[in-house]
């Protein structure tokens, strides 16, 4: 029996070694580099926005006048454009998953539209604004409505929310799916009482990113032509509307140090909305985690 001889297997790995330590220290940078400059953007908009967030700014109208300028109008624009992008794309986008994944065969033909929805979720958000103007605003003649903003932002955003879908159900191991079979449960009920609930987590991860990214999009909505400027609520979704990242568009534009100030803290409100909106999704997520 031969004996090991450290001193020279030391030698062999001290080059993977070394190259450990140089890769982990580089991560480490990459990761600090990006946190340090989220914390000094994060800083800056505080220091800059925080005097001027208050109650009256949240309840008042925009106004010319800074003193006098809130975004009461942009806040509930956002939740109405966010109450119309969150069933309608997480219920077409899980939908679509589900045939896909449960229903559709394998051929060449699911492939294309596999290959299509992937490279999808790359194409530039005014691309999705160009055909929201083309088809929601003029072919169906809704206008600048929250119903043509809803659409176009669904259709941004379902890529994502396909793709995290079906990662989610293709994570579910076929020894549930067959058990549920073998009990004598029908595929929808498979689908529906065992799938779906063991999926929740995946699919709920995909839609907070998906939702984050249409709370924060800027281009399609320009390209739609949403004013910058509104003094009045929508009442209902075919209403003209005007939404936060406008808002804080228009107020970016001004000269006026004091219009600095509210983009600031208009910004800080939309960081709130989102915190919010995030954190209840990952309380459900976080709950059915617990379960499956």
């Amino acid at each position: 029996m031969k004996l090991i001889d450290h001193t020279k297997v030391l030698q062999k790995m001290k080059p993977r070694l070394i190259t450990n330590t140089i890769l982990k220290a580089l991560f480490f940078c990459a990761t600090m580099f990006g946190l340090v400059v989220l914390g000094i953007l994060f800083y800056r908009v505080l220091t800059q926005g925080i005097g001027y967030l208050d109650l009256q700014f949240l309840q008042s109208l925009p106004s010319r006048k800074p003193e006098q300028a809130g975004v009461y109008t942009a806040l509930i624009g956002t939740v109405w454009l966010m109450a119309v992008v969150a069933p309608v794309s997480l219920l077409i986008g899980v939908g679509t998953a589900i045939y896909l994944e449960e229903y559709a065969k394998k051929n060449k033909f699911t492939n294309f539209i596999q290959i299509n929805i992937s490279n999808l979720a790359g194409v530039p958000s005014i691309v999705f604004g160009l055909l929201g103007l083309t088809l929601f605003v003029r072919a169906l003649t809704l206008g600048t409505s929250v119903l043509a903003a809803g659409l176009t932002m669904s259709l941004l955003v379902l890529p994502v929310i396909i793709v995290a879908s079906q990662e989610a159900i293709r994570s579910v191991p076929n020894e549930l799916r067959e058990a549920s079979l073998g009990m004598g449960a029908t595929k929808w009920q498979t689908i529906v009482r065992v799938v779906m609930p063991a999926s929740i987590p995946g699919i709920l991860t995909g839609g907070i990113l998906a939702l984050s990214r249409a709370i924060g999009e800027t281009a399609p909505l320009v390209v739609l032509g949403l004013p910058l400027f509104l003094a009045f609520l929508p009442r209902t979704v075919f209403d003209m509307f005007t939404v936060l990242p406008m808002q804080i568009y228009n107020w970016t534009g001004r000269p006026q140090e004091e219009f600095q100030g509210l983009a600031a803290a208009g910004i800080l409100v939309l960081l709130l909305l989102l915190i919010v909106m995030n954190s209840i999704a990952v309380l459900i997520r976080n709950k059915f985690q617990k379960r499956y």
